[in-house]
C-alpha cells in the first residue's frame, strides 16, 4: 500500500506523512545548521553597519572641507555657542535672562512724542505758538 501511495503522489511522501499526522523527520544537524545560519546573518549585519558608517565618515569628510572652506559653522556648533553665550550673560544673576524686546514694542513715550510732533508739524501759526507755550 506505501507504494502504491507513493506512486500516486509522485513521490511526494515527506510533506503526506506531515500532513497525515505522522512524525517529522528530524534533522540531526538542524541546530547546529540554525547556529551557522544565524551567526552569518549578524556577520551580514556587521559588514553592512561597517560599509554604512564608512561610508558616512566620507560624506563628512566633504561636509567639513565645504564648511572649512566657505567658513560655515555646524547646527550644533552655533546652539552651543548660542547657548554658551546666554548663559554667559545671565552669569550672577537669579532670574532668568530677558528676552530682547523688538524695536518699536514699549518704546511708546517716543512713539507718541513723534506723533505730536508729526501733528504739530501740520498746525497752523498761531495754533503751534499756543502749544509751544506750555
Amino acid at each position: 500500500m506505501n507504494f502504491v501511495m507513493k506512486q500516486a503522489l509522485g513521490g511526494a511522501t515527506k510533506d503526506m506523512g506531515k500532513m497525515l499526522g505522522g512524525e517529522e523527520e528530524k534533522d540531526p544537524d538542524a541546530e547546529k545548521k540554525e547556529e551557522e545560519r544565524q551567526e552569518a546573518l549578524r556577520q551580514q549585519e556587521d559588514e553592512r553597519k561597517a560599509k554604512y558608517a564608512k561610508m558616512e565618515a566620507e560624506r563628512e569628510g566633504v561636509r567639513q572641507g565645504i564648511r572649512d572652506k566657505y567658513g560655515i559653522k555646524k547646527k550644533e556648533e552655533k546652539e552651543a555657542e548660542a547657548a554658551a553665550a546666554m548663559e554667559q550673560a545671565s552669569e550672577g544673576s537669579l532670574t532668568r535672562p530677558k528676552k530682547a524686546v523688538p524695536t518699536g514694542c514699549g518704546d511708546e513715550e517716543e512713539e507718541e512724542e513723534s506723533i505730536v510732533d508729526t501733528v504739530m508739524k501740520f498746525l497752523p501759526g498761531p495754533l503751534m505758538d499756543m502749544f509751544n507755550k506750555k
